[in-house]
Formats: C-alpha cells, sequence, structure tokens
C-alpha cells in the first residue's frame, strides 16, 4: 500500500499515516482509493477501499469517520463506533482507537504527545484553520504536543479571496506573511502550512513537521477538489497501540 508516514519522532506505539489515491477499486472520476462516501462514488467501492485500507495497514479496529463540515468542533471518542460522527476533528485517549481525518486539498493534521497516551486528527479547511479547530484540538492534549501536517494543497494552487486573508490577519497581524498578492486584485495565495505554523508558534509549540506535499501539483498521487471538482478523498490517520 502506498502511504506517507509522518516524519515526526513520536513515540513507537504511535501509529500514523496518510494514505494516497494510489491502488483502490473506484472507477474515474474518482479512480483509486477513494475513501469519500459523501462524493458520489459507488459506496460499495468505497467500502471495499475502506476495508481494504484496514487490512494492509493492520488496524486494531475500523477507523472512526467524520462527517466534515468544515467545523471546529473536535469529538472525543474512548471506543471505536461504526457511527457517522458530525466533527472536523477526533481525539482520544484509548488505545487501539483510530482516528481519522479526509482530505482533498484541505489540511490533515495529526497531533499526539510525548508520553504516546493521546492522539488526534483534524480536518482543517481555511474556515476550521481560521476557527480555532487545531487549538481546539491541543486543548485536550496533555503532555508535550507534536504535531505533523498532512499533504493539502500547496502556496502556487491556492487562490483565495480578502474574505479569507481577513478572517486570519483580523486575529493576528503577522499571517500576513502567509499570503502572497496575486496580479487580480483582492486574491492572494495562501500558504496553509505557514498559517498553521504561525498559530502554532503563538502558543508555544515547537515540535511541528510537515511532509510538504502538494495535492493539487501531484494529480496521480492525490485527490484535489479544487482541481478536479468531482473527485475522490484521501485520509490520514493516527492510533495508539
Amino acid at each position: 500500500m502506498n502511504k506517507i508516514i509522518p516524519n515526526w519522532p513520536a513515540p513507537d506505539n504511535i501509529k500514523a499515516f496518510a494514505s494516497t489515491r494510489i491502488g483502490g477499486f473506484s472507477h474515474p472520476p474518482y479512480q483509486g482509493l477513494n475513501l469519500g462516501t459523501h462524493v458520489g462514488d459507488d459506496p460499495k467501492l468505497v467500502l471495499r477501499n475502506r476495508e481494504w485500507v484496514q487490512m494492509m495497514s493492520q488496524m486494531p479496529s475500523s477507523p472512526i469517520w467524520l462527517n466534515q463540515t468544515h467545523s471546529t468542533k473536535v469529538v472525543e471518542v474512548d471506543q471505536p463506533t461504526k457511527a457517522i460522527l458530525d466533527a472536523d476533528g477526533l481525539f482520544t485517549a484509548s488505545p487501539r482507537v483510530v482516528c481519522s481525518a479526509m482530505t482533498a486539498d484541505c489540511l490533515p493534521v495529526l497531533l499526539t504527545n510525548s508520553q504516546g497516551t493521546q492522539v488526534a486528527a483534524v480536518h482543517a479547511g481555511w474556515r476550521g484553520l481560521a476557527g480555532g479547530i487545531v487549538e481546539n484540538a491541543l486543548q485536550k492534549l496533555t503532555g508535550h504536543p507534536l504535531v505533523w501536517l498532512g499533504p493539502a494543497i500547496g502556496t502556487q494552487a491556492f487562490e483565495v479571496g480578502n474574505e479569507v486573508r481577513e478572517a486570519f490577519c483580523d486575529h493576528d497581524g503577522d499571517a500576513t506573511q502567509a499570503f502572497l498578492a496575486t496580479s487580480q486584485q483582492g486574491k492572494w495565495l495562501a500558504d496553509m502550512v505557514k498559517l498553521t505554523r504561525l498559530r502554532l508558534a503563538k502558543l508555544g509549540i515547537d515540535q511541528v513537521y510537515s511532509c510538504d506535499l502538494c495535492t493539487y501539483q501531484h494529480p496521480q498521487q492525490f485527490y484535489s477538489y479544487r482541481r478536479e471538482g468531482i473527485t475522490g478523498r484521501q485520509a490520514s490517520f493516527i492510533w495508539m497501540e
């Protein structure tokens, strides 16, 4: 299975990875390992993809899946469940509970502590990030946090309007350094990874790692909503053995 392993010094009992679109059973335009049931793909093929990921990754239980709405809600769970939870983040202090976050340009954020006793997975679109979803996840963690930023749309491809820039810069003036003006009035290129790092730095969190892979620029490897419109979803997972 093709997967991206976080480049962070997490304790040995922490297992985490981000999936790609390579492999799987879905047909075009979802071709590959689509894990999203809400995008119009054949539900039976998505279920097959999800079961394949679980088996190939030797997960201790079925991942908990979310109905993601670009909110700032992080749900705490203590056992596996097949229920679809309305949230954009999952936190657990229980071993063998697999947290997941689906993305197709938005930023997946995985978190743990240096003791390896807690984990969280967050889906951070610009609205959730600006609203504080990463901070909400961090509030549930105790001890020294480690953060990994997975594959997301890169600066060269993420053009946004003034409302996005203002949502971040009104909160923190330093956020201006994460926006590059384009030739079009009122349009900016936004750096989601830098925006996240700036917010984490304000909290004194220094162990932040990133894969620096752009979903938009790697069509063979990743789904990208901004690039394709109708497309699948990859996911990032984390659990404790």
